[in-house]
Parts: structure tokens; C-alpha cells; sequence
């Protein structure tokens, strides 16, 4: 019997209509758009407007993806969101979505490991394929960081967006799919990015409130340091485990979360730029959401066998990297 792997079979993703460019922000907070472009590779990024939230993205790019598939939304068995901006502590965003888009057969849950969130859900979602235990499963990346970012802090207002996307994934027998994960954490970086209050340490006050406290927190300079380090680090070595060199990588697929670490894991890899998916310039950091939206973006490039690295770093700290072999041509 041949070994059943995780495949991805389809991606969908969502952005908002509304559009922040560096410009928009140069009015709000002392900067300017050469400033964030310097610093990050960001142009602009996609806000969603008040009222919404992260279930309405991730519920649009699911009903697009089951509707591009041709299925019923009956037939998916579980559903993971990975996400940092859920609708509410309980219950999970993940059930409001499968509510959404009338997933009424599938069990669903959330899953936060900040920006590594969506690897940790792709490689927790894989083992259930893998052992027969589920079919269908959607693994959905949805961030509203609007709704927690503060737009008076230049270190964090420039960086992140809105947007989600959503992979299918299926068992495959050919040899395709999810090859291999490796994925790390340490929980000591957690005062260099954080956000202090809302949960049981620090409830909502009116305290908490005053101080902004219900907004992200970012040591800027350790973040980078870590980071460049870490997913660079974790690329390589996923490659150094599967005996892959850089010619026979297709495309690195980074966490969007500053083009210099981008550009960074990109070298320790070995690769040229032009085998980098990049899409920060358009969407910024929307979190859980940014390999999903460039899979999304790049589907149409992607060829049946290209072999992938899927890579990330996030509060937590957390971080890893993902290999896997693509499951079919495009028809985009």
C-alpha cells in the first residue's frame, strides 16, 4: 500500500477592498512612505471595516475555494483556523466560520502560534490525513490586525493588514503533499512581542484601555535579530534533512513580514529572488494570513511536483518550516 501523504488540492484567499498606502499613514504618524518602504518592502495594505471581523475574511475565501472546487461545504470533516485576531475568546472563529459557510459535518477549532500559526495548522491538519482519520480539511489563516494595532505607534502601525486565506487539503498516494515539518517555540521571547492585556493575566480595565494595552507590542531590533536568524536557520535546515540543494528548490514561500528577512532566509537558502513568492508590498503583514495569500497569488506558477519551503517566525516566540511537494497544475 503506498504511503497516503497531505496534499494541498486548492487555495483561495481574501483581502479587503480598502486600501492604507504609506502615504495615508504619512498623515496619522510621524513617517513617510520612503521611511517603510526602506525598513520593510511595504506599499500598502488591505483594512476591514469596522463591524467585520476575522470569520468574515476567512469565511470568504472558504466559500470561494469550495465553490472553485465544485464541493458542498458537507463534505469538509474539519476545519483549523489559525489566527491572532479572533472574533471573541469564545466561541472559536474557526466554529463561526464553519457556521458561515454551513460546514455543519465538520468539527472545527482555532489554532494561535501568532505568524507561525498557519504551519502549525498545516502540519497538525497533515497528521489526520495522513493516519486515514479525516478526508477534507481546510486550514484557514485569517488576521484582522487593524483591530489591534495602534495607529499613534510608528514601530507596528506601518507593518501589518487584513486578509486570509484558505488551503484544502487532501490525501495523496503519488508521492505529492506535505514531505516534512520542522517547528520550534520559545516561550522566553514572549516580552519582545506580545500583547499585554485582554487575556486572564491582564483582564480589560479601563487602565488597560488608557495605556493602549489591547495593541501590539514590538521590540523592533530583537524581533529582526531573532527572526533573521531563526527562519533562516529553519529554511536550511529542513533542506539539509530532505538532502535538497537550492537547484531543486522551486519556491520559497516566507512569512510576510519584512522584506530584509525575507531577503535574508532567501541567501541562507541559496536561491535567487526570483524563486521568492513576495506580496508584502500590496498586503503588508496580515499574520496567519500571508502564505496562504501568496500560494493565492503565485497559483498560477505553481506546476504539479514543484518542490516548496514554506517558512515563518512569529510572536511566542515560534517559528518553522514546512516542505512540500505541489499536487497539481493550475487552471488559474
Amino acid at each position: 500500500m503506498k504511503k497516503q501523504q497531505a496534499a494541498i488540492t486548492g487555495i483561495e484567499g481574501y483581502v479587503p477592498d480598502d486600501v492604507l498606502t504609506n502615504h495615508d499613514l504619512a498623515k496619522i504618524v510621524d513617517t513617510n512612505d520612503e521611511w517603510i518602504t526602506t525598513r520593510t518592502g511595504i506599499k500598502e495594505r488591505r483594512i476591514l471595516k469596522k463591524g467585520k471581523a476575522s470569520s468574515d475574511m476567512g469565511a470568504a475565501a472558504a466559500k470561494k475555494l469550495l465553490e472553485k472546487k465544485q464541493m458542498q461545504a458537507s463534505e469538509i470533516d474539519m476545519i483549523i483556523c489559525a489566527t491572532a485576531t479572533p472574533d471573541m475568546i469564545f466561541p472559536s472563529t474557526a466554529c463561526i466560520i464553519a457556521d458561515k459557510i454551513g460546514a455543519q459535518n465538520a468539527f472545527a477549532y482555532d489554532l494561535m502560534a501568532a505568524c507561525s500559526g498557519f504551519l502549525y495548522g498545516l502540519a497538525t491538519a497533515a497528521k489526520f490525513i495522513e493516519t486515514n482519520t479525516y478526508k477534507k480539511i481546510l486550514v484557514i489563516g485569517t488576521d484582522k490586525m487593524s483591530s489591534i494595532v495602534n495607529y499613534k505607534d510608528r514601530a507596528t502601525c506601518i507593518i501589518f493588514g487584513d486578509g486570509a486565506g484558505a488551503v484544502l487539503l487532501e490525501p495523496n498516494t503519488e508521492g505529492l503533499g506535505i514531505q516534512d515539518s520542522i517547528l520550534k517555540s520559545d516561550g522566553s521571547g514572549r516580552s519582545f512581542l506580545h500583547m499585554k492585556a485582554g487575556g486572564s493575566k491582564h483582564p480589560a480595565s479601563f487602565e488597560t484601555v488608557k495605556n493602549n494595552e489591547h495593541s501590539v507590542y514590538q521590540d523592533g531590533k530583537t524581533v529582526f535579530k531573532y527572526a533573521v536568524k531563526n527562519m533562516a536557520d529553519v529554511s536550511a535546515e529542513i533542506m539539509k534533512k530532505n538532502n535538497l540543494f537550492s537547484d531543486d528548490i522551486q519556491w520559497l514561500v516566507p512569512h510576510q513580514a519584512n522584506k530584509r528577512i525575507i531577503d535574508a532566509t532567501a541567501r541562507r537558502m541559496g536561491i535567487g529572488d526570483e524563486k521568492v513568492m513576495l506580496n508584502i508590498h500590496k498586503y503588508g503583514n496580515t499574520t496567519n494570513g500571508t502564505i496562504p495569500l501568496c500560494l493565492w497569488d503565485w497559483e498560477s506558477e505553481l506546476k504539479k511536483g514543484d518542490n516548496l519551503i514554506l517558512a515563518a517566525f512569529g510572536g511566542g516566540f515560534t517559528w518553522g518550516s514546512i516542505y512540500l511537494k505541489w499536487a497539481y497544475d493550475s487552471n488559474k
